[in-house]
């Protein structure tokens, strides 16, 4: 028997309906289409209008569990990486499985913001490897309009709304988590943060004139970080794997912005058609993006590929995954 990896055997994904273009938001804040798409990327987003973060994690969840077979009292752990949870406790990991019905499952969330999946991925698979748990579930979700002051261009424009779930279980074929690098630097909050909630920041009538309770960002210091740090931690894995760009497969790539996904995947040596990319459909859904990524592609993905995931988040966090996919579709 061979030694035991984190597979993912199954995903699954969930966007609300309600989609926002940029000609939509040029009515709310002053900003356009063209603005939009030649610093982002992005064309359009979906907005949850109501519900919490855990009603479109419960949704996926639901929809992997059918596709996969798989009777929700057989999952022992549930990760949730958010950064918009229902509540400060209980964990949004917690309320999915109660929605869920997954009753055996102990569970918590990842906070980590855009790192959110790749690092719950991370934690998971150790409970894989060692034998402790066979079924892991790691979603990754967020309901950024609950956090976005649409006064301020610079950021009401990058996100929207939504997320995805992984299942981890284990392998003994060589397949699934081979290796990861993360990273975390706290003297980054100071450039990309919600400030007020929290106690730093305890919620007050101050607080909420001061709108300290949305998402602020330093948009040129974040792009400098993240374009260099993305990129760097990406050729660093492929390095460490002893990994050449035709070796590479797919890059799966925190949708944050085109510019920080182009310069990520040129450091690597991809070319276009080896790097997922739907930011222009569903904008940046912060821990979201990536099984969402793995969810729209999941059909072209082959048993053996070589795939390298990549993120980089407010805090800052970021990292990189490299796995062989376990399964075809």
């Amino acid at each position: 028997m061979g030694k035991v990896t984190a597979a993912i055997t199954g995903v699954e994904g969930y966007v609300p309906e309600h989609v926002m273009t940029n000609e939509d938001l040029s009515k709310i804040v002053d900003t356009s289409d063209e603005w939009i798409r030649t610093r982002t990327g992005i064309r359009e987003r979906r907005i949850m209008k109501d519900g919490p973060t855990s009603d479109m994690g419960a949704a996926a969840v639901k929809k992997l569990l059918e596709k996969k077979n798989i009777d929700p009292l057989d999952i022992d752990l549930v990760i949730c990486g958010t950064v918009t949870p229902d509540y400060p406790f209980p964990s949004t990991a917690n309320v999915i499985s109660d929605k869920v019905g997954m009753k055996n499952a102990w569970s918590f969330d990842v906070i980590a913001a855009c790192s959110g999946f790749i690092y719950g991925l991370t934690i998971g698979a150790q409970f894989i490897e060692t034998g402790k748990h066979k079924k892991v579930l790691v979603i990754g979700v967020d309901k950024m309009t609950s956090i976005l002051d649409y006064q301020d261009r610079t950021t009401c424009v990058i996100f929207g709304d939504g997320g995805g779930v992984a299942l981890l279980e284990p392998n003994t074929e060589g397949l699934g988590i081979i290796d990861s690098i993360m990273h975390s630097d706290g003297a980054g909050r100071n450039y990309l943060l919600q400030p007020g909630g929290g106690s730093a920041a305890p919620a007050s009538h101050d607080t909420v004139d001061q709108r300290l309770h949305y998402v602020k960002q330093e948009g040129k210091q974040v792009f400098k970080f993240a374009v260099t740090n993305m990129a760097e931690v990406s050729a660093q894995i492929m390095e460490k794997n002893n990994l050449t760009s035709d070796d590479v497969d797919w890059l799966v790539p925190h949708q944050a912005n085109l510019r920080i996904i182009d310069a990520t995947a040129s450091r690597m040596g991809l070319p276009p058609e080896k790097v997922m990319v739907n930011i222009e459909k569903y904008g940046n859904t912060t821990a979201g993006t990536l099984p969402l990524c793995l969810w729209d592609w999941e059909s072209r993905l082959k048993k053996g590929d070589n795939l390298i995931l990549s993120a980089f988040g407010g805090g800052f966090t970021w990292g990189a995954i490299y796995l062989k996919w376990a399964y075809n579709s």
